[in-house]
């Protein structure tokens, strides 16, 4: 079980950690994709884009709003889970590589910092929308959008909570 939890918190890094950890990916030759969100309530849709983020490279990061941050976008009722349980679902799967956690209301400072080679967001983005799309693509890297699952969202999850509760 040590092994386990001690493979987990090895994920879990700071925004420095994180950047001395890719620089290392980076100097062995391996191809860093990036993306980021809530991931409220993880659902077939998150694992599905999830993963096929981490098939267009060699390490996945995730850029994980903080709850605050959560706030301020999604309202107060938001997150459902807080961050720590977060950040420590995501940690486990097996094709996540590395979770950084942001306060601000844009994942644009951890983009510029960590310069991932893809960076990636869902199907209702477009590239000209995708926040450090120019940054990386201005540094040689890739922005892709990958099309969500249809039927799958943590909005509708809660309003279906909600309506069985009422």
């Amino acid at each position: 079980m040590k092994n386990i939890e001690t493979a987990i918190a090895n994920k879990l890094l700071t925004l420095p950690e994180a950047i001395d950890r890719v620089k290392a990916w980076k100097v062995a030759g391996e191809k860093i994709v990036f993306t980021n969100g809530v991931f409220d309530l993880v659902h077939t849709g998150h694992i599905t884009y999830l993963a096929k983020a981490a098939e267009c490279g060699d390490r996945l990061i995730i850029g994980l709003n903080s709850d605050a941050s959560v706030k301020r976008l999604k309202g107060p009722e938001r997150p459902v889970n807080d961050q720590g349980s977060r950040t420590l679902l995501l940690a486990a799967m097996l094709f996540v590589d590395l979770v950084v956690v942001f306060e601000e209301d844009t994942p644009a400072n951890l983009i510029n910092n960590l310069m991932p080679d893809v960076l990636i967001k869902g199907g209702d983005y477009t590239i000209d929308n995708i926040v450090g799309a120019k940054e990386v693509m201005a540094n040689g890297g890739e922005v892709k959008t990958i099309n969500f699952v249809d039927g799958y969202s943590s909005t509708s999850i809660i309003n279906k909570i909600r309506k069985q509760g009422s």
